[in-house]
């Protein structure tokens, strides 16, 4: 009997979380209040404090929920054991190339922006940095095995830099645009690293 009322409660919140996306893309993280979100989701005030009784909380279960989907996105990648190809298959999910990628990096930017207001975000604006750290680090690990450890880290960081220099100007683009100038990079960068 208790599974049903979990599955329902699930369901609304991840509805509330796309609705707090859809206001932070299209009215900026200023805009998403208690009352607006209410009215986006189409659901009663008392109904989402039900769910969420602060911003803060609502705020807080929608970054978590954009960052669980692009995990789950990048491990249910299939790799095929040409680490070059699977490197590019990998980092292309972090890249906004996709409607749901876009998005999610579009929220990100305005909840990173918002943290220091909303220090309880700051946990998963660190959780992200680090698991895109990790991701960087096993990208590198699997191009280049035989390099030291520190020559490895530095890397990563380069190819984390790298990445999000080109999310940044690929946000500047078109949503419509296919961003293969950005994968060329991301290709020549991933041969010299494994040169």
């Amino acid at each position: 009997m208790l599974v049903p009322r979990r599955i329902d409660l699930d369901q609304r919140r991840e509805h509330l979380a796309h609705a707090v996306w859809a206001i932070i893309r299209e009215r900026g993280i200023g805009a998403v209040s208690v009352r607006v979100v209410a009215a986006e989701a189409g659901v009663a005030v008392g109904s989402l404090r039900h769910v969420f009784p602060t911003r803060t909380e609502l705020l807080q279960f929608s970054a978590e929920l954009m960052l669980s989907r692009a995990t789950d996105r990048i491990r249910s990648t299939p790799l095929t054991g040409a680490v070059e190809a699977d490197a590019l298959s990998l980092l292309r999910h972090v890249l906004p190339l996709e409607p749901d990628s876009r998005a999610e990096l579009e929220v990100n930017l305005a909840l990173i922006a918002e943290a220091p207001a909303v220090p309880e975000l700051s946990p998963i604006r660190d959780q992200t940095y680090h698991q895109l750290t990790f991701l960087c680090e096993g990208i590198v690990q699997m191009l280049a095995p035989e390099r030291d450890p520190a020559m490895r880290t530095e890397e990563a960081r380069r190819l984390y830099a790298l990445v999000d220099g080109l999310a940044l100007h690929l946000l500047m683009e078109p949503a419509d645009s296919d961003g293969e100038w950005a994968l060329r990079m991301l290709r020549g960068e991933i041969a010299r690293i494994r040169a």
